[in-house]
């Protein structure tokens, strides 16, 4: 049986109703993404899907292949304040998995420099976002002090810049003085987005 086809043994419906449903609310292609954030379904438990750190998405432990699959859940996807991150329709809601970020930052362009510099980003899933106030990159260390920046796509729900894409972020940053203190910053039209300060830069790890 096709991983979209089990069901989830939890009580909640069948994983492809679930589907069915994110159709008929997304319209397809053409059609701008569902309201999510103003929709306040009843929550409906818990349902066996995970957004692995690599981006890939499991049902049931099964690996969700399809592409235009995942696209479409990635539509009717939520973080609310408790830090979770649901599926959701106007008629239900239900708990996921994410290890890291749902989305990952595959691709960037850049556009001016300085002042004037924009910097636009594609995930994995196709959305195409320009860093910007409503946008915001931050940046946290990894485990094993690495730099992991993030881009905020919609909602509450961020992208996770690949390695190789952070390379690239990184090459981007310039000292500009924040609060009296200097510190390694990004620009993106017109906002700022700090790093770190410049004395902790030094044990970054690369």
């Amino acid at each position: 049986m096709a991983a979209e086809e089990k069901q989830d043994g939890n009580g909640t419906d069948s994983l492809v109703a679930l589907i069915a449903r994110a159709r008929d609310i997304s319209g397809g292609e053409g059609r701008g993404l569902p309201p999510v954030e103003r929709w306040e379904p009843p929550f409906c438990g818990d349902i066996d899907m995970e957004i692995k750190a690599d981006g890939q998405w499991f049902y049931m432990g099964t690996p969700i292949g399809r592409v235009p699959l995942v696209r479409l859940f990635s539509t009717v996807l939520r973080r609310d304040e408790d830090g979770r991150t649901y599926l959701v329709t106007p008629v239900e809601k239900v708990g996921i998995r994410v290890a890291d970020a749902p989305f990952l930052a595959v691709e960037m362009t850049v556009e001016g420099e300085g002042a004037t510099q924009r910097l636009t980003f594609r995930t994995n899933l196709g959305d195409v976002v320009t860093a910007d106030a409503d946008h915001p990159l931050r940046f946290a260390t990894a485990a094993d002090g690495g730099l992991k920046p993030y881009l905020r796509v919609r909602g509450r729900l961020e992208a996770l810049a690949t390695r190789a894409l952070t390379q690239d972020i990184a090459a981007l940053g310039e000292v500009l003085v924040i609060d009296g203190v200097d510190t390694f910053c990004l620009r993106s039209a017109g906002a700022v987005f700090p790093v770190m300060p410049l004395s902790e830069l030094d044990h970054l790890s690369a």
